[in-house]
């Protein structure tokens, strides 16, 4: 995820003082907050961790490196009898702060193992102060889920790529904050009847033809299955909706146009002009926005992440001029919904001006056409 690459550069005790002061903090206020924002905060610190040391799977290897060569100088200290006292008590030390890093690691490689195939319902996700509003029985077949798909990157499988998100892969990045807080908009600024708790589904899954509308986020490293290729592309052309989101740069382009060229090798994605209809059919939005992740804008003051360009919203088309699916490159909407209670700056600068409002706009849009 962009935004835990840009923190991974930071200094690492010093990023979790900073965590657990602003947990701490949320905690004694009781995580209250106004009607507008209604804050959906991190569930715990634990989590938090988690996400920082769901790089210590890819370390595991050098720390264990690290603590042999260690003990190995250690051995050799204690053997000389003129400094074993002052050894002993200083290198000791060390010693617990590496087992402590090492059964970090080792429970961040469980914790990535944890969500596999079938075993997850988003209803059993803690919503923190975000409220489950009840359904009409009524329309019980007929509400909005926001689908998430899972789907396969580099590195193998589910939980393939550098990931860092909910229960590992780049899929997951943002779950499950974005997905709930963007339905609660939803169902809160329109006459929307929206499932509180959204849907996590494989691009193979049966179930995906039920769905309208279908969430794909940081496919820079996506590596489909041709089994997946085929379930993408019979949905698609069944009338489904795909947005997706949270890619930057040329490589991380040209990666997901390899694969969606595997999906329709006979079309290409076409650019939209602002006066397209997706960017006015409920906001009238006066650009297309660039919406960078609130680390890199906390840190820079830019929205243009890694040099990456300008933000570039391309369309999907069938035979019929229907379109399939829409294509943010170069921004970010995901963190602007995630993040909407973390920073009022950036709530007021990207969330409430620009994220929610095209959201609003591309649901609107998927639905009405």
């Amino acid at each position: 995820m962009t935004r835990i690459r840009f923190l991974s550069r930071l200094p690492w005790r010093i990023w979790l003082e900073q965590v657990e002061t602003k947990y701490l903090t949320q905690r004694r206020k009781g995580a209250k907050s106004s009607v507008r924002t209604q804050l959906q905060t991190s569930a715990s610190f634990y989590d938090l961790l988690l996400r920082v040391f769901s790089f210590a799977s890819l370390r595991l290897c050098v720390i264990l490196f690290s603590m042999l060569s260690f003990w190995s100088r250690l051995n050799d200290a204690l053997r000389d009898g003129r400094t074993r006292f002052s050894l002993r008590r200083r290198n000791w030390r060390w010693a617990t702060v590496f087992v402590l890093l090492l059964a970090i690691a080792a429970t961040a490689v469980a914790q990535r193992g944890r969500f596999r195939r079938g075993d997850f319902s988003p209803e059993s996700v803690d919503r923190g102060n975000l409220p489950v509003w009840k359904t009409s029985e009524q329309f019980k077949g007929d509400l909005f889920t926001f689908v998430r798909v899972r789907y396969s990157s580099h590195g193998g499988g589910w939980g393939g790529g550098w990931g860092g998100g909910w229960g590992g892969g780049n899929w997951a990045t943002d779950y499950p904050d974005s997905d709930l807080n963007f339905s609660y908009r939803l169902h809160e600024l329109t006459a929307l009847e929206v499932d509180p708790h959204g849907k996590i589904l494989e691009l193979t899954d049966d179930a995906l033809l039920d769905y309208p509308f279908i969430y794909l986020i940081e496919p820079g490293r996506m590596q489909l299955e041709e089994q997946e290729v085929i379930g993408l592309r019979r949905y698609l052309l069944n009338g489904g909706f795909l947005m997706v989101d949270d890619f930057w740069g040329v490589y991380e382009w040209e990666n997901f146009y390899r694969e969606i060229k595997r999906v329709f090798p006979d079309r290409e994605p076409i650019e939209l002009p602002l006066e397209h209809e997706i960017f006015h059919c409920v906001y009238d939005l006066k650009k297309k926005p660039q919406i960078p992740s609130i680390h890199w804008w906390q840190g820079t003051g830019t929205t243009n992440e890694r040099g990456s360009g300008e933000a570039q919203y391309r369309g999907l088309f069938d035979d019929k001029g229907r379109m399939m699916a829409i294509i943010c490159h170069n921004t970010d909407l995901g963190d602007g919904w995630e993040r909407e209670g973390e920073d009022p700056r950036y709530f007021k600068e990207f969330s409430e001006k620009w994220s929610y409002p095209l959201g609003i706009n591309i649901v609107t849009y998927a639905m009405t056409h």
